[in-house]
């Protein structure tokens, strides 16, 4: 890293540690300490940087005690001093310099809301008909098995099942600590060969479903303003149409100025299909401004953060040689039984090397 991105990138860090020394005093106000609205909000700040500014401090602290082993190694007259001070500086060197590197690396995961610990899923049928629609339901059971493998907690917002048990499109909330961090570079077309269910004559079919992985931000992150949201209610509809509700329960709702737009009908309590509707306009606008962002600043990276970029195929399941194949980085291994029954560590370990690797190298 150049001496001026170095000085930069920790003169944001440093503004983070400021930071956490207001947060600290205000918390020690009365005023503060009584009023719930006042308090929660900057708890939440506050566990967002505690990790930072630990190994910032650390990484402080270490520099000091380096530079006055340096000054004593000038100095001193005494050459086994001198020695000593000099082993010891080296000795200080190697820490400081692992420290600034975990440093570095927590600051990136930051830079893309790779701490985010919920996020929202979205999958979706793509080309190939009632097999893709399978297909959408296979890839959701492989990312239920992952999070149920971590703990995560793992709660479907929204269906739309097809009459052979497959979804034209699933959304689904994943809470859990490291769940983005883990799920982030999934965004994109996954693309499956197979004899599908509904094939008689055995051959191999290639369909395709889309995945999107966006974090879920805090209300603070995002602001819905009232006038900016169009929301309209109606009767909840089944497959094909039925009619299910009597009531007008179903909400859509619209972000005017971005014209994204939300459909919810999962659950039978209005309120509860708006709030569950509020919280899936909320992380696609963030996703929205923060793609923009992105875009701008990785233009060349192979691997796109929570992009939600379903232009491009990411990945091929080649169910008859057992293989699954990650394009992007050149993945290839046959274990795929074990990949969709949730075995997706060694796969998503190499993803997050690569993009560590990729983004240290531009820094």
């Amino acid at each position: 890293m150049a001496d001026a991105e170095q000085s930069g990138f920790l003169g944001s860090v440093e503004a983070m540690s400021r930071r956490m020394d207001e947060i600290d005093a205000l918390l020690s106000t009365p005023e503060v300490a009584g009023s719930s609205a006042r308090l929660q909000p900057l708890m939440r700040e506050r566990g967002r940087l505690v990790r930072y500014v630990a190994a910032y401090r650390e990484w402080r602290d270490l520099a000091r005690r380096r530079e006055e082993a340096d000054e004593l190694a000038a100095d001193s007259d005494d050459a086994e001093m001198r020695e000593l001070a000099q082993e010891e500086s080296a000795e200080l060197r190697a820490k400081e310099a692992a420290v600034l590197e975990r440093l570095r690396g927590l600051v990136l995961e930051s830079e893309d809301r790779l701490d985010a610990a919920s996020l929202i899923l979205e999958v979706r049928a793509g080309t190939g008909g009632d097999e893709a629609a399978l297909f959408a339901r296979d890839l959701l059971e492989m990312y239920r098995k992952f999070c149920e493998r971590r703990g995560w907690t793992f709660e479907v917002l929204s269906s739309s099942p097809t009459a052979l048990g497959g979804f034209r499109e699933v959304i689904v909330s994943v809470e859990g600590e490291g769940c983005f961090r883990e799920l982030a570079f999934e965004s994109g077309g996954h693309r499956v060969q197979r004899v599908p269910e509904t094939e008689a004559q055995g051959r191999i079919h290639t369909s395709a479903a889309t995945v999107a992985v966006m974090p879920e931000p805090e209300e603070v992150d995002v602001e819905l303003r009232d006038e900016d949201l169009k929301i309209e209610t109606m009767r909840s509809s089944g497959p094909g149409g039925q009619n299910v509700n009597k009531v007008s329960s179903a909400v859509r709702m619209t972000h005017v100025p971005t014209g994204i737009a939300v459909m919810m009908q999962e659950s039978k309590s209005q309120h509860q299909n708006r709030e569950k509707a509020l919280r899936l306009m909320r992380s696609r606008v963030f996703d929205y401004h923060e793609s923009r962002r992105r875009a701008q600043r990785d233009a060349d990276r192979k691997l796109k953060v929570g992009s939600g970029d379903r232009s491009q195929r990411i990945r091929t399941y080649n169910f008859p040689q057992n293989r699954v194949t990650d394009h992007r980085i050149g993945y290839t291994a046959h274990n795929l039984d074990a990949v969709m029954q949730g075995q997706l560590d060694e796969l998503l370990d190499a993803l997050t090397q690569a993009d560590r690797e990729e983004r240290l190298a531009t820094m």
